[in-house]
C-alpha cells in the first residue's frame, strides 16, 4: 500500500481555508477514483506549546505506486492538483510512503 501526505502550512487566513477547503476543495478532490482511504487531520498542538508548521494534513492511500500515479494523472487527480494554489497560502509539502515495509 501507498500513502500521500499533504502537509498544509499556516494559512494566511484560517477562516478562508477551511471555507475553501471545506465547499470546495474536497468536493473536488472527492472525484477521483480510486483512492482507498482518506484522513484528514487538523493540528493542534505540539509538544512545547508553540506554533505548529503544519496546519492540516490529508493521507490518501492507494493499492500501490502504479495506481497512485494513474489516479494522480486522471483529469480528477489533476484538477485537485491544481487546484491547492487557490487555497493552500502556507505552501503545501506532499510527501508518499510505502505503508507496512519493514527494515
Amino acid at each position: 500500500m501507498v500513502k500521500m501526505t499533504l502537509l498544509y502550512g499556516q494559512p494566511k487566513s484560517p477562516d478562508a481555508f477551511e471555507k475553501y477547503y471545506a465547499e470546495t476543495h474536497l468536493p473536488l478532490a472527492g472525484r477521483m477514483q480510486g483512492v482507498r482511504k482518506i484522513e484528514l487531520s487538523k493540528v493542534v498542538a505540539t509538544p512545547d506549546g508553540g506554533t505548529p508548521s503544519c496546519y492540516r494534513l490529508a493521507d490518501l492511500y492507494f493499492d500501490n505506486l502504479d495506481q497512485m500515479k494513474s489516479v494522480m494523472d486522471s483529469p480528477e487527480g489533476k484538477a485537485a492538483v491544481g487546484d491547492l494554489p487557490n487555497f493552500a497560502t502556507g505552501g503545501v509539502t506532499v510527501l508518499i510512503s510505502e505503508i507496512g515495509l519493514s527494515q
